[in-house]
Order: structure tokens, then C-alpha cells, then sequence
């Protein structure tokens, strides 16, 4: 058996976890909206047309805030089409994912959904096709109370009072040449910021989001970063980072090592935000939004097949298996490793379109991939502390030397509780781990949570929705002070202490 130390200190933070961190994020694309959130009509579907069941689920996840409606589609939507009766609403292509959006479920129907799932949300504005002038009239249209055109509209439109959304982004992955609209790093920072100028003119509490690259692979990627920051630095609040990974290869051992990519990337983005940041003098800093992570890789053969100009086709519908949830669970705990810096992140998607929540027209499940978000999004609250780890390593093919241990450690001085999140990615041996909280006197083991299982491609299904889940332990515990855990081979742990 291996063995590993996790050394922390309670005078050694990195900064408290905004709840933020745990958001998500729904496209009109595929079936995230329609079949999956919405569907009028169904067994399962309320008076609005809301789906229960997925509600439920996505009440378990307790997501804080969701990003809409785009994605790629935000980049030529036409929000005007997606408000008052909808027999009235135009039905329009969608050059983004080649697909007709009928318009049906637009913002008010996401105001309304977001208040029944508990979440607030995230507004994109065009910034592809369209510019300052449109992201102006949605915000007004949402934020102002009345006695203007816009939100007098709104008003009419039987919303009284305003959605009051406070945090924005401004346009989505525009350094992409397959976005619409799509704009050099000079031509999109001199538009954010004069979109954000005017928004905080009419709203001065909201919050907006500049695009960083759509990957570290960005040819751009630095130059992007720093061009932006400078036209637009002292509007903004936050820059994007996009990150999606794939196992092509079938080589479990270099999928698991490429969180340290997302680390690397968010290191090298906060670098180049401060570099701009000592250029200016300036005394703010910019945080990050980490708005779309996952894996991504499932449906990309599946996908070539779907028939141009279809309505919500089965599109981006990856199927998770259990090795899959093992790298979510540590790009989860590389977020919250950056929480002094990352305040908002957001899984990309919620619901069937590379999601942690799938659908069919007769019930909802959770794949794999739901159980370290949920794990994160209920128990990750409080104070991250600085987390070492004394851990062997293993030779990964592209990413060179990768610890066979990650782990966080987050304590929630008001509730006096800490919690461990760690991933064992060694494929053959347990690890034996050690931690010392003496200084975190009378912690004992409330709850050792496990998710693992003996085949890496294992998936849940409808007809299994339990295949992978989430199981009890008896292997951690906390004697003189000293905390001793058994993580088992390739598994996710959640380890509870109370006081």
C-alpha cells in the first residue's frame, strides 16, 4: 500500500469559497432546455411546463447560479425573440449548432424556472453579432423597475418586478474563429469595455465578465489575455477561463493527469491579469470565472450524424462513466485550490448536453459525474485551507510527473467542521494517508464517503440508474490528533470532521 501525507495548517489559508463556485450552466442547445429543464406536456412537467423530476435533482445539486442562454447561441440571439406570448415568438435559425430554436422557452421562463431550482442567474449578453447598445435594453429590460420603454415591456409581459441579475458576460469565447461575430483580442476588449461602461452606467451593482481564451490551446492564449485586460480592465470584474478534457486515447492514467493542465492555466491566467494589473497601478484585482469545465468527448462521433436544422436533437449527449467522475472530482478540487481567485465556475451543462443529469421522456437520473458536484456543492463551504501533499508519483504520458493524490481541505469555522476532498488516481494499490490536526483539537470522523467502483467505463443508465454511487467508509479516523485514512484505488473520498 502507498502511503501519503496531507499537511495543513490553520493559520495557512488560501481564501474562502464563494458559493459561486459551484454554478452551472444551460445552452439552447440539444435537449438542456427542451426535454430537459422544459418539456409541456410530459407526465413529469408542472403547469409551466417545467420538468419535476429534474428539478429535484437539480435542488439536490444545489446549484447557487446558472449561466444562459449561451454558449456559442448567445453570440446571434435575439433576446427580444424570446419574450411576451409565445405564439408570437418567431422561430429562427441557429447558426451556432445548426438547429431551428423555436423561441418557445426564452428569459422569462429561465427567471421563472431559476426561482423553483433555488439558483440565480447568469445573463450573457451578444457581443458577436450585436454590441453595447442591445446588452443595454436586456438589462434594462431586466434590472430596471419601470417607467421606461424596456422595462415597461417587461412589465407588460406580466413581470412586474425585476429579475435583478447581477452578474453578466459579456459575449462567449469570442477569440474563437467559430463564434459569430467573432473579433481580435483589440476589437473585442475596446466593446467589453464600453458594453460594461454603459450596463454599470444604468446598473451599478451588477457584476461583468470579460471572455479569456476558450482554452490554453488558444494559438492566442496570453496574448488574448493581456490585450483585453488592458482596453478593458477598469470595467470589468472578472475574466473567463474554458477548459473541457477528453480520453480519445483510452489511457485512464494521462486523462486523470490532465487536471494539472486546469491548474496550470489558471495559474498562468491569474499571472497575466496582474501583469496588467501592475502595467495600470491599478488597486482592484480581476477574479476569475471558470464558466464552463467538463469532460467532453462521449458524443463527438454521435453528433457528426445529426441532421442539420432538426429542432432540440440529441446533440453533445455524453454518457459518463466512472473514470470520468474521478477527473471531475479533481477539477473540483482544482478550483477551490484557487479559491482566493476563482469566484464564480460554472460544470458545462446542467442537464443532457454534457451534463451531470440526464432525461428520456419517462424519468430523470444522475450520471457519474453528479456525485463529486453534489459532494463539492453541499460540504465544500468555508475557508480553504493551504493544502500540501506528500504523495508518490506516476509518469503520465503528456503531463509528465502527476501525484497519485489530490486533495483540498476546507474548514468551516462557524459550523467547526472540516472537510478533506480527495481523489486516489492510482489504478492498482490503495493509499494509506496521514494528516496531522492537532490544531484542530477535538475533530473526530463524522462521514467517509467513497465513490468507486471495480470497472473504470462503468456508466448509470435509466434502467441502472445505481450502478456507481456513493458508499459508506470506516477507514478514516482521528487518534491524538492524527487523522489516518484508507482511500481506496481510483476513488473519489469525502471525509466529514466535526468538533
Amino acid at each position: 500500500m502507498k502511503r501519503a501525507q496531507i499537511i495543513i495548517d490553520r493559520y495557512f489559508l488560501t481564501g474562502e469559497v464563494d458559493k459561486r463556485i459551484y454554478g452551472s450552466f444551460l445552452e439552447q442547445l440539444g435537449r438542456a432546455v427542451y426535454g430537459g429543464i422544459y418539456q409541456e406536456g410530459n407526465v413529469n412537467s408542472d403547469a409551466q411546463g417545467f420538468r419535476k423530476d429534474t428539478l429535484e435533482l437539480v435542488k439536490e445539486l444545489r446549484v447557487p447560479i446558472v449561466r444562459y442562454p449561451g454558449g456559442n447561441f448567445v453570440s446571434g440571439f435575439h433576446w427580444e425573440d424570446s419574450v411576451g406570448p409565445k405564439a408570437q415568438r418567431p422561430a429562427r435559425t441557429e447558426l451556432a449548432w445548426k438547429v431551428i430554436e423555436t423561441n418557445e422557452f426564452g428569459l422569462n421562463e429561465f427567471a421563472d424556472w431559476s426561482k423553483k431550482a433555488g439558483s440565480d442567474m447568469m445573463m450573457a449578453v451578444n457581443l458577436g453579432t450585436r454590441g453595447p447598445e442591445d446588452a443595454k435594453n436586456l438589462l434594462e429590460y431586466c434590472n430596471f423597475e419601470g417607467g421606461t420603454y424596456y422595462s415597461d415591456l417587461r412589465r407588460a409581459h406580466g413581470y412586474a418586478e425585476p429579475h435583478n441579475i447581477k452578474v453578466w458576460c459579456l459575449g462567449n469565447e469570442m477569440d474563437g474563429k467559430w463564434q459569430m461575430g467573432h473579433k481580435t483580442a483589440g476589437e473585442y476588449g475596446r466593446i467589453a469595455s464600453e458594453t460594461s461602461r454603459l450596463m454599470k452606467w444604468l446598473d451599478p451593482g451588477i457584476e461583468t465578465i470579460a471572455c479569456g481564451s476558450s482554452g490554453l490551446a488558444m494559438p492566442t492564449f496570453g496574448d488574448w489575455e493581456y490585450q483585453v485586460l488592458d482596453e478593458c480592465y477598469e470595467e470589468v470584474d472578472y475574466l473567463s477561463l474554458h477548459q473541457y478534457f477528453e480520453n480519445h486515447s483510452n489511457n485512464t492514467p494521462d486523462f486523470l493527469a490532465s487536471s494539472k493542465v486546469m491548474d496550470e492555466f489558471i495559474t498562468g491566467v491569474v499571472s497575466l491579469c496582474d501583469a496588467v494589473k501592475a502595467k495600470k497601478h491599478a488597486k482592484k484585482s480581476i477574479h476569475l470565472s471558470f464558466d464552463e469545465w467538463n469532460v467532453w468527448y462521449h458524443s463527438n462521433e454521435q453528433d457528426k450524424k445529426i441532421k442539420p436544422w432538426d429542432k432540440a436533437p440529441h446533440q453533445l449527449e455524453d454518457v459518463y462513466n466512472f473514470e470520468d467522475a474521478l477527473l471531475v472530482g479533481s477539477m473540483l478540487i482544482t478550483l477551490l485550490r484557487h479559491a482566493d481567485r476563482i469566484k464564480i465556475a460554472c460544470m458545462a451543462q446542467l442537464v443532457n448536453v454534457i451534463a451531470p443529469i440526464m432525461t428520456s421522456d419517462t424519468g430523470a437520473w444522475r450520471q457519474t459525474i453528479f456525485y463529486p458536484y453534489m459532494h463539492a456543492s453541499i460540504y465544500g463551504k468555508g475557508t480553504v485551507l493551504l493544502t500540501q501533499i506528500k504523495a508518490p508519483f506516476y509518469e503520465s504520458r503528456n503531463y509528465g510527473e502527476v501525484s497519485i493524490l489530490d486533495s483540498v481541505c476546507i474548514w468551516d469555522q462557524e459550523a467547526d467542521a472540516l472537510t478533506i476532498f480527495a481523489v486516489n488516481k492510482d489504478l492498482e494499490e490503495d493509499a494509506e494517508i496521514e494528516c496531522d490536526l492537532r490544531q484542530f483539537e477535538g475533530y473526530q470522523v463524522k462521514e467517509h464517503l467513497v465513490l468507486t467502483h471495480d470497472d473504470l467505463k462503468a456508466e448509470n443508465t435509466e434502467l441502472a440508474p445505481d450502478t456507481v454511487k456513493p458508499v459508506h467508509s470506516a477507514a478514516s479516523r482521528v487518534e491524538n490528533g492524527i487523522f489516518t485514512s484508507v482511500l481506496g484505488r481510483h476513488s473519489w473520498n469525502v471525509v466529514r470532521l466535526e468538533k
